[in-house]
Order: C-alpha cells, then sequence, then structure tokens
C-alpha cells in the first residue's frame, strides 16, 4: 500500500527575498508569494512587531526544500 500523497510546508529556495518562508507559505496555499509578502507586512505593522517574530520563528522551525 502506497503513503497518501500530502504537501508539505517548506521554505523555498528559488522564491526567495530573505528566507524564503512567505515563498514556501505560497507555494503550500497554491497563491502568489506577492501576496503573502503583502499580507505578511500588513500583519507586522498592524500586530507591533509580532509578525517579525512569527517570521523569525518560523525561519527556524521551517525545514528547507
Amino acid at each position: 500500500m502506497t503513503q497518501p500523497m500530502y504537501k508539505q510546508l517548506r521554505r523555498s529556495r528559488s522564491d526567495r527575498q530573505l528566507g524564503g518562508v512567505c515563498g514556501g507559505i505560497a507555494r503550500y496555499l497554491g497563491v502568489d508569494p506577492v501576496a503573502v509578502r503583502v499580507g505578511y507586512a500588513i500583519l507586522s505593522f498592524f500586530s507591533g512587531g509580532l509578525g517579525i517574530l512569527a517570521y523569525l520563528v518560523l525561519w527556524l522551525l521551517m525545514p528547507e526544500e
């Protein structure tokens, strides 16, 4: 019996600006990476910088593809 196919959340090697987190999330969700980056910027602005901390945590926890 084969294992079921599932998507894995991984940092992107090819679509990265800094750590590849937004590119990996975009690939996982099947959306444009620019939309994820804009959403991240808005989240970071309105959360008082918690988005930056979240990005750093994801950078450390998400494996690279």
